[in-house]
């Protein structure tokens, strides 16, 4: 509603402007042999320029800083480019019938091709003033960005409710597309873990601990680059980490020199060490691959391989642990059945 009173009060105040302006005897304006001199058209033609605004303003309802940003200083520049060679041009074209020409077209061009440049250069390079970064003062270290495996895991929300996540959230957009799209998938246990991402979404936002920011970033602005190069170079953009289950994604950020937070990575570094010698008690679930050996799990998910215990499927034992196996892909431990001399 603000808006709507906003956009009322621009139109009433160029409509003012402009009467003023053409009421008080505006100049003819000359654009080759076509003369603009009629008052009601003039009127017109600066009114129309004025609701350009307006209309790019409707058109565009979400606007990003440095798109904002570029269109306010290329056309500050140009305008300030225009003035002064319109001032050098001066002694040449004063008194020439085409000087209202060449004014008009100067004004309008140098603006024009100001804003154009640095609307197509700001993610290249920085344009002294226009491209000073505004920093939001955010807790935390620095910002994460989030992908859709750590989004369809689900471990992250669980993870805000402990207090260790004390930095901002970042969901880009294409990313909260790519769930969307697994979520209405044909496949019924592809879309249970797209709704499964979208709830937890939903609750990050709802966690009032959490700083969840959904930044408009689309797949479309990074040229049609798949989606982990899309997370690479934001990440990039706002100095931050991504946080991810992907394998490769892990490895081409590295590559770039992103730093990653891996849930499976902080999921093995927590759990418990266990040393060859220590004792566990566990229930054997099925056999092993091997002739006499158990397998049983800890309430982690760790296998536990036990020697000559395939017998005992169903029961639970007390094991000693004779050693344990460190992989990318997790944590495997060995043992034997406790035995009398062990008790002893």
């Amino acid at each position: 509603m603000l808006l709507i009173v906003l956009r009322c009060l621009y139109f009433i105040v160029c409509a003012g402007a402009t009467a003023t302006f053409v009421s008080q005897g505006a100049p003819r304006i000359e654009i080759g042999p076509l003369v603009i001199g009629n008052e009601l058209v003039l009127f017109g033609i600066f009114m129309l320029l004025s609701q350009v605004v307006t209309i790019v303003d409707i058109l565009l309802p979400r606007k990003r800083i440095e798109v904002i940003s570029s269109i306010y200083f290329g056309l500050l520049v140009g305008v300030l480019l225009s003035y002064l060679l319109i001032q050098a041009l001066s002694p040449i074209i004063e008194g020439s019938p085409h000087r209202n020409t060449v004014v008009m077209l100067t004004a309008l061009i140098l603006p024009y091709f100001c804003i154009s440049l640095l609307l197509q250069t700001k993610d290249d390079f920085r344009f002294v003033i226009p491209y000073i970064e505004f920093v939001r003062e955010l807790k935390g270290g620095r910002p994460m960005v989030i992908d859709s495996s750590a989004l369809i895991d689900g471990r992250i929300s669980d993870m805000a409710e402990t207090n260790i996540l004390d930095t901002q959230l970042v969901v880009p957009q294409f990313v909260l597309q790519e769930v969307q799209d697994i979520a209405d998938s044909r496949d019924k246990n592809r879309r249970s873990r797209g709704r499964r991402g979208l709830d937890m979404l939903s609750k990050l936002q709802n966690n009032q601990k959490m700083d969840v920011r959904m930044h408009e970033a689309r797949k479309s602005d990074y040229k049609g680059l798949p989606v982990d190069q899309c997370l690479v170079a934001l990440a990039k953009q706002l100095g931050g980490r991504i946080m991810t289950n992907d394998f490769n994604l892990n490895k081409v950020a590295g590559v770039q020199g992103i730093d990653v937070v891996n849930l499976n990575d902080i999921a093995n570094a927590l759990k418990p060490r266990y040393l060859p010698g220590e004792r566990l008690h566990i229930k054997i679930l099925k056999e092993g691959e091997s002739q006499g050996q158990g397998v049983g799990y800890l309430d982690d998910g760790t296998m536990v391989v036990c020697e000559q215990t395939s017998h005992l499927v169903g029961n639970d034992i007390d094991v000693i642990v004779t050693s344990v196996l460190q992989s990318s892909a997790g944590r495997m431990m060995f043992g034997r059945q406790v035995n009398n001399s062990d008790r002893s």
